[in-house]
């Protein structure tokens, strides 16, 4: 049956998403999901819809959301598509955007998922390679926007955390094509977000950014995201995504949670903490921790036995991410932490106390 598929459908791994463990007794830190529970009027917006609204489709453009959107960003609804989650956004845009044997570029190591989409197209990729400081090189970044029809930025970048600046965000714009801001975790950083971006001049016509209420907003199991771009971008767009691509419960979950901006700024803040506190409770153990803007850690110990330590956690029933990034000479491999609760994160370091008592031993 393979043969039956496009060529190169049957050459492509797929992406592989962090493990989910289904039942409640884990620590999971691998997925970078909120520890915290979304607004209550989430829940309330729900109970409404699934009492009134199942028998009819929804509304295929999802107007109350894009208004409350297009508010919260300081743009007219028009700017706003909303999407079954940021990753089925980044689908409408490659649909968008890519013909057979287009090319598109990403920092490397980031999120894996733009080459899978890329190779779904037809499209080549190519890695801007990321050096210790997590900084592509000018010269390498000058050449791509020359060939690329897409250059795709996650900004924050996971896994490393880091976040670049609009300037450098700028060096980025394809001369012939579409620079797409991935903002996953944009709600993270202490300063504005990028989306601000949007209203300068040298953003404003062929830049698209992303966003998911799976992280900021505690939403990683409804499925909602949405980008903001240009009318004319996401006039065109709206002709590829799917006819009611948000279902009518998504759309007032989604609606609630981002009216709730009280909610949602006083997880961030205890996200952060949290952030900081794990933070140097690792670098106390002897690892090497990078500066981070969103609701994650990168870090790298220096006896380099990471899948050890991930085996170790996992053993104990928690989860974190291990990541090896093949062709990469800076960013070989290291572990991903999601910030979870106080509790769960006062368990982790306890047990890596002992890990790494262990490994010096």
């Amino acid at each position: 049956m393979s043969s039956l598929f496009r060529k190169n459908i049957q050459e492509i791994a797929g992406y592989v998403p962090g493990e989910q463990p289904q039942t409640s007794d884990w620590i999971k830190l691998n997925t970078n999901e909120n520890p915290y529970p979304p607004s209550p009027k989430v829940a309330e917006a729900i109970q409404k819809t699934a009492t009134s609204r199942l028998n009819i489709y929804p509304d295929a453009s999802a107007t109350v959301f894009r208004e409350a959107a297009a508010d919260l960003f300081s743009v007219s609804p028009d700017w706003i598509l909303p999407a079954n989650g940021s990753d089925e956004n980044l689908t409408i845009i490659f649909r968008s955007f890519c013909e057979d044997g287009s090319t598109i570029a990403y920092p490397y190591p980031s999120y894996v998922l733009y080459e899978t989409l890329a190779k779904i197209q037809n499209c080549s990729v190519e890695r801007l390679q990321l050096d210790h400081n997590f900084q592509w090189s000018p010269q390498d970044a000058a050449e791509l926007t020359k060939l690329c029809r897409l250059i795709l930025v996650p900004n924050p970048n996971s896994p490393t955390g880091n976040r670049w600046t609009a300037d450098q965000l700028a060096t980025l714009r394809p001369d012939n094509g579409i620079l797409v801001m991935d903002e996953a975790y944009g709600d993270f950083p202490s300063t504005p977000h990028m989306g601000q971006l949007l209203s300068e001049s040298r953003f404003s016509k062929r830049t698209i950014v992303t966003r998911t209420l799976s992280k900021s907003y505690s939403l990683a199991g409804l499925r909602f995201g949405f980008s903001i771009a240009d009318p004319e971008l996401t006039s065109g767009m709206l002709k590829v995504k799917d006819s009611y691509n948000c279902d009518a419960i998504a759309i007032a979950a989604a609606t609630a949670a981002i009216l709730d901006q009280d909610w949602m700024l006083n997880n961030r803040r205890m996200i952060v903490e949290t952030r900081q506190r794990l933070a140097n409770a690792l670098t106390s153990l002897g690892f090497e921790v990078s500066p981070s803007d969103a609701n994650f850690i990168w870090v790298v110990h220096p006896s380099g036995r990471h899948q050890y330590i991930y085996e170790q956690l996992k053993a104990q029933k928690i989860l974190i991410r291990f990541m090896k990034f093949a062709g990469s000479n800076q960013l070989a491999e290291g572990l991903r932490i999601s910030i979870g609760s106080d509790e769960e994160i006062d368990k982790t370091i306890d047990a890596l106390q002992q890990i790494v008592k262990d490994l010096n031993e």
